[in-house]
C-alpha cells in the first residue's frame, strides 16, 4: 500500500483543471474506459457492483493504517461514493486512472496512476485486499501502470511508501522502481502528526 501526501487546496485546483494530464500524450485514449491487462490481471474502471468488495477490503487494519486519507470507520456510503463517484470522476476529468485490480474475475485490490502537474511525474498507488495478498499482484499492477504512463510520454513516474511500510517498499522495487531517498514529514496522519516517506521513481 502506498501513501500519498495530501495536497494544498491550490494543488487540488490544479489537478481538477486536468493540467497534470499534459505530462502524457493521451490523444486517442478514453480514460473513462481504458483497461490494462497483464499476464494475470485486468486493471479496469470501477463499477457500482464493486461496492461490496471495496467495503470488505477497507475494513482491513493494514489498509486503514497506511492509507491516511481513508475514512475510519469505513462505511458502505464511503465505498459507494468511491466506486460510483470519486473513481469515475478522476477518469472523466483527466486527473487520474484509478483501477480495480481483478484476478480471475474477482476484485483483489485497487491501483491507479494520478496525473498531475509535478516535476516528479505521475504518481502510482496501490492496495491489495487481504484475500489477494502474497501472490505478487501489487507489483504486477504497479509495473503495468508505470509502463502505461511511461509509454504515453511521461519522462518519469514515482510513488511514496511510508518508511515503516516495508511490504510496500518491496512491492515498489519488484515493480521496477528505484529508491531515490527519504522525504521527511510529507505524510500527514489522522492524528495530526507527520511521517517520513521513501520516494521511489522509474524513468524512461
Amino acid at each position: 500500500m502506498t501513501s500519498t501526501p495530501r495536497r494544498r487546496p491550490e494543488a487540488r485546483r490544479e489537478r481538477a483543471s486536468g493540467e497534470g494530464a499534459g505530462l502524457l500524450s493521451l490523444s486517442g485514449v478514453d480514460l473513462t474506459t481504458e483497461v490494462l491487462r497483464t499476464e494475470r490481471l485486468v486493471l479496469r474502471p470501477h463499477r457500482p457492483d464493486d461496492e461490496d468488495a471495496v467495503l470488505r477490503a477497507c475494513q482491513d487494519p493494514g489498509i486503514q493504517r497506511w492509507l491516511a486519507d481513508l475514512p475510519v470507520p469505513y462505511t458502505r456510503d464511503d465505498a459507494r461514493q468511491f466506486v460510483a463517484g470519486v473513481a469515475p470522476a478522476e477518469r472523466a476529468e483527466g486527473r487520474g486512472m484509478p483501477t480495480v485490480v481483478e484476478a480471475d474475475g474477482e476484485l483483489v485490490g485497487s491501483a491507479g496512476v494520478h496525473l498531475r502537474g509535478s516535476r516528479l511525474g505521475p504518481e502510482v498507488g496501490y492496495w491489495i485486499a487481504p484475500w489477494g495478498r502474497g501472490r505478487g499482484y501489487a507489483a504486477e499492477a504497479a509495473r503495468a501502470l508505470a509502463e502505461w504512463a511511461l509509454g504515453h510520454g511521461a519522462p518519469r513516474v514515482h510513488l511514496f511508501a511510508d518508511v515503516g511500510n516495508v511490504a510496500s517498499q518491496t512491492v515498489a522495487e519488484r515493480a521496477g522502481f528505484s529508491r531515490e531517498g527519504v522525504v521527511r514529514s510529507c505524510l500527514d496522519q489522522r492524528d495530526g502528526t507527520w511521517r517520513d516517506a521513501v520516494l521511489f521513481g522509474r524513468v524512461r
